[in-house]
């Protein structure tokens, strides 16, 4: 495990003043404990001052103590009822759909004079200025739960009115259409019984008696649409249905006085003949929250059109007075968006300076203690400001000392600017560096979008991917100040990143050259297929060099020849060529971070860790990965060209002898028919090793281009065994780099084990027995983990190894996607009408930004993400460090306003 250095635990810093930017993002922050005594009429504005730094992480000093019983609760809880009225303030205004005005940069808001008055005076600190923001903010609060009590009530007077209103004009309207057409369909239908009832009627008291005993009472009222078919079942089943019931929709939405929503209704007329029933009915419209309205008589006309036309003028009068309500409300609305945010923040400042002081401890009257840690190039900075605060105060003293104690482990901290923020975000979200530990963003700034564009390598879909970079950094200024959501916002902080991802997916498709799955002939061919200038190229037939091999002429510019993209072994060719950069680029990454566990190992000072895993490490890695390194060069720079033809046999004078392809002297006198380029006379039955002049040994002698999979296996399989070497003396070497590989891995499992038992042993003799078996079991631990240490190394080099194949994996998928969108939307309507073309391209063009420009960017991007995150920071990475906490008030206001 990482330690700090000894001169830490003596009160020194760590390690070497790092003054170049890159050297001080290599390593974090060197902070120092220190404690702070201050005077406790001072200390606000000591805490101040610190906060507007942002370099001190305060250490909580009253742990036994509850949030309650701390000194300064009294302020937290009159800052939290600050923060309720400000948060009630913006909900006002939220109502009134305004939008709250920022109170400008947060660095310009620290360092301006603070004043709770809305409109100005004099600067305010502590107690006082809050004590003023008091008063002030409770006579707004206290206007405006008047302005609204008064808004309620004169909209439940204005609904009344309206629904009243609707009531009225409904009710007359039924009685003067519906009614009378019900009456007349009852006394027509029915036939002879429908007599005999007149007739009995008629008995018992003539047409005026009938009259007044079959005429229903009513229920009228107003009830939410939303409730109309619960309402009416609930009437039927109640009654059993001996009612009459009709509804009638309210077109203006009426507006709900306790929430301001809007709210469909709908009037109701009931008709019942029993008290009974009426006592079920009004018991159902209060269960319903309906509203009830008691009607006069509608064959009163002149009644009914006297209380319509009072009900019109009230209502006209409530309008007016529930408008000059809203007015007035609006006003101060208005008047409050304009300063909440910056009370806000004058508020979250007081309380984080308050809930910081809760921190610290009264050891003696009127004094205050605390402590912390602070970034070491800040500690006279921190003097400075407590100093600063004492000044003005007579005989006050205060005291900045270091702490010369080693507990608890330092915070982790790195100095970002805007284009490195994102990729330490990025390694953060994975895990915290240990203190001073070599810092995986800054490789991760060059490597991630570096992978992500061999992987995503296009020219076409690179160059959007990076126009949408600089679009956000276009953007920067604006974005800085406006409230994001949270997908821009990630996209904001990004910016630098997305415009580097599509740089490298630009380069790496020219190194491709891949542009929307073609080709692009920039320079020129090397190559020439016959026939190519007269346009009679056949299927089948082979493209030869303009020049001879390893002349410069002949080499391509930049990236690959657009031969390669008409050839029939183009997917042979670019499967090779993109699997073996996979695999130099994943064991370049994963041996440097090796080497920075190395660098880790120095700087710490373990010589256990170095000499016992590091080495072991080192030697393992380079004896079998790295080997395959320079086997995958090697290849690549050898002339196989040459080596075959020298094992060819050649008739003496034809037209192949004399070829520019061999590079030896060709044989001037050669006894046979039939020789090689170096004057081997063949025969029958002759072999490769008879007749290659390397004498490299196997099957091919040097003279064959050897099958590097078959190689590296048998270097475990069948040591001392290669059937195709490339060099003199390679079956030796692999032996030797073999024994290298297989000794290292009992050392990385054993000797750290064994040498931290002697040192255990060392420091416990002449201790008890009680000591023995805790070091027993400490020694268990040990062994344990440097088991698993060793299993994880040793594994993860081949399964890791086999994970940077992604980068050739994704790369093939991206080409083969681009073309068969291509040939499928593009090329198979080009020959059929300009309608059909005009369709292929919009399918074309959506399926490229649908799955290329989205899809696979994510998913590319995921990949680059887990390669660094497992294969390379596993190497040295513990990702087990504290993130520094500062007392910041930039931090606090930004993730406020977040």
């Amino acid at each position: 495990n990482a330690r700090p250095p000894k001169r830490y635990c003596e009160g020194g810093a760590a390690g070497p003043t790092n003054t170049a930017t890159m050297a001080r993002w290599f390593r974090s922050e060197e902070m120092e404990y220190i404690s702070l005594i201050v005077n406790e009429d001072a200390a606000h504005d000591c805490l101040a001052d610190l906060g507007k730094m942002g370099v001190i992480q305060f250490t909580d000093l009253n742990p036994d103590l509850t949030p309650f019983q701390r000194r300064y609760v009294t302020y937290v809880k009159r800052c939290d009822e600050l923060e309720r009225k400000i948060r009630f303030f913006a909900n006002a205004c939220d109502s009134f759909n305004l939008s709250l005005q920022s109170a400008g940069d947060i660095g310009e808001f620290l360092e301006t004079p603070t004043t709770a008055s809305s409109g100005g005076g004099k600067s305010e600190t502590g107690g006082a200025l809050l004590e003023s923001l008091e008063v002030e903010l409770e006579g707004y609060e206290g206007q405006l739960k008047e302005l609204n009590s008064y808004s309620e009530k004169l909209t439940t007077e204005y609904n009344e009115k309206v629904e009243l209103q609707e009531v009225l004009e409904k009710a007359r309207r039924f009685f003067m259409t519906d009614a009378p057409r019900l009456a007349v369909s009852e006394l027509t239908t029915g036939g002879p019984g429908g007599d005999r009832t007149e007739s009995l009627l008629e008995a018992e008291g003539g047409p005026s008696g009938r009259d007044m005993d079959m005429r229903f009472s009513s229920i009228t009222g107003v009830v939410s649409t939303e409730e109309k078919v619960r309402f009416e079942r609930m009437i039927f089943r109640a009654t059993r249905g001996n009612c009459y019931v009709r509804f009638a929709p309210i077109k203006q939405p009426i507006t709900d006085p306790e929430t301001g929503n809007l709210v469909e209704k709908c009037v109701f007329i009931v008709f019942y003949k029993s008290l009974s029933i009426e006592t079920k009915l009004k018991n159902i419209c209060d269960a319903f929250g309906a509203h009830r309205y008691s009607l006069p008589d509608m064959d009163d006309a002149p009644a009914v059109d006297r209380m319509l036309t009072e009900n019109a003028q009230e209502l006209v009068d409530s309008r007016t007075v529930l408008l000059k309500n809203q007015d007035t409300r609006f006003r101060l609305c208005q008047m409050l968006a304009q300063h909440c945010e910056r009370w806000t923040w004058i508020v979250l400042r007081e309380k984080a300076i308050y809930h910081s002081l809760n921190m610290f401890k009264a050891d003696v009257s009127g004094m205050l203690r605390g402590e912390g840690w602070v970034i070491a190039s800040a500690v006279d900075a921190c003097k400075d400001a407590v100093e600063r605060a004492h000044a003005n105060m007579s005989n006050m003293p205060s005291l900045v000392d270091h702490v010369p104690k080693p507990w608890p482990t330092p915070p982790t901290h790195f100095t970002t600017n805007k284009f490195t923020y994102g990729y330490q975000e990025f390694v953060n979200t994975y895990g915290i560096p240990r203190y001073r530990e070599a810092n995986p963003a800054l490789f991760t700034a060059a490597t991630f979008p570096f992978l992500f564009g061999v992987m995503y390598g296009d020219i076409g879909h690179g160059l959007f991917l990076f126009c949408a970079g600089l679009y956000l950094l276009w953007n920067e200024k604006a974005n800085d100040k406006e409230k994001l959501g949270e997908m821009t916002a990630g996209l904001h902080a990004g910016r630098y990143m997305i415009t580097m991802m599509g740089f490298f997916a630009v380069y790496a498709g020219l190194i491709y050259n891949d542009c929307f799955s073609l080709g692009l002939n920039l320079f020129g061919s090397k190559y020439i297929f016959e026939g190519q200038y007269d346009g009679e190229v056949e299927e089948g037939t082979e493209a030869n060099l303009a020049g001879s091999y390893g002349d410069p002429s002949v080499v391509y510019p930049m990236g690959l020849d657009p031969a390669w993209k008409v050839a029939s072994n183009e997917l042979l060719f670019f499967n090779s060529f993109k699997m073996k950069i996979s695999v130099i680029f994943g064991i370049i990454q994963m041996f440097s971070g090796t080497l920075l566990k190395g660098i880790n190992a120095i700087y710490f000072g373990e010589k256990l860790d170095f000499l016992f895993e590091f080495l072991p490490m080192v030697a393992f890695a380079v004896s079998l990965f790295m080997y395959m390194v320079v086997l995958i060069v090697m290849k690549w720079s050898i002339n196989w060209n040459s080596r075959m033809l020298s094992a060819t046999c050649l008739e003496v004078g034809s037209e192949g002898w004399g070829s520019s392809d061999y590079e030896g002297v060709w044989a001037e006198n050669c006894e046979g028919d039939y020789c090689t380029p170096w004057g081997y006379v063949c025969q029958d039955g002759d072999d490769t090793v008879a007749k290659c002049p390397l004498d490299f040994g196997g099957s091919g002698d040097g003279c064959q281009p050897p099958n590097l999979i078959t190689t590296l296996i048998n270097i475990a399989l069948n040591p001392g065994e290669v059937d195709e070497p490339m060099y003199a003396g390679q079956a030796t070497i692999q032996n030797y780099l073999l024994i290298i590989a297989f000794v290292s891995v009992p050392i990385l499992l054993l000797a750290k084990p064994y040498f931290l038992s002697k040192q255990m042993e060392s420091h416990g003799h002449g201790h008890g027995d009680d000591e023995e078996h805790d070091e027993d079991h400490g020694f268990g631990e040990i062994v344990i983990h440097q088991a698993i240490e060793t299993i994880e190394f040793v594994l993860g080099m081949v399964s890791n190894t086999a994970s940077y194949l992604r980068l050739w994996a994704l790369s093939l998928a991206h080409s083969e996607l681009a073309t068969v969108f291509w040939e499928k939307a593009m090329l198979s309507t080009l020959n059929i009408n300009w309608f059909a073309t005009y369709i292929g391209f919009g399918i074309f063009a959506g399926v490229t930004c649908g799955v290329l420009l989205m899809m696979d960017v994510l998913e590319c991007f995921l990949h680059a993400l887990r390669l660094h995150w497992v294969e390379f920071q596993n190497k040295f990475f513990a990702a087990d460090g504290i993130r520094f906490a500062p007392y910041s008030f930039k931090q606090v206001l930004t993730d406020a306003t977040a």
